[in-house]
């Protein structure tokens, strides 16, 4: 299976999305330069941070634990830099334990509000807001 193979509302598993992306196996945020790609994961069953829809709009929370999030530091860089480094951003959700399931590309509408919140529309009906 290739990137170009998936389909909105697809449910893979872990082991799929990383070998479809070339991408870590963990985290929330996982860049692979393989692929020239950032997969944000959104898990709503097991998560450290808090990602919330408001109506068409995902506020994604970014890296970061302690202190106040960068949007130079890492993949928070990567993603607030993506409406210009070359890097396509797809979107999976977790409803379902090791279930995920693909929502789009996506990208930057906006610029982070803080505390590092970025705006993200996806090519679905859904646009997508995220914060790092």
């Amino acid at each position: 299976m290739t990137i170009d193979d998936l389909t909105i509302g697809m449910e893979i598993n872990n082991d799929t999305l990383c070998e479809i992306f070339g991408c870590s196996s963990q985290g929330g945020m996982r860049r692979s330069k393989r692929t020239n790609t950032l997969v944000l994961v959104s898990n709503r069953v097991v998560s450290t941070y808090s990602d919330d829809w408001d109506g068409d709009t995902l506020l994604y929370t970014g890296m970061g634990q302690k202190g106040d999030q960068s949007l130079t530091f890492a993949q928070n860089k990567t993603l607030a830099e993506s409406n210009s480094n070359g890097v396509t951003v797809h979107l999976f959700e977790v409803h379902q334990r090791k279930v995920y399931t693909y929502c789009g590309v996506v990208k930057l509408v906006k610029e982070p509000i803080r505390p590092c919140r970025r705006m993200l529309q996806g090519k679905s009906a859904k646009s997508i807001e995220l914060i790092s």
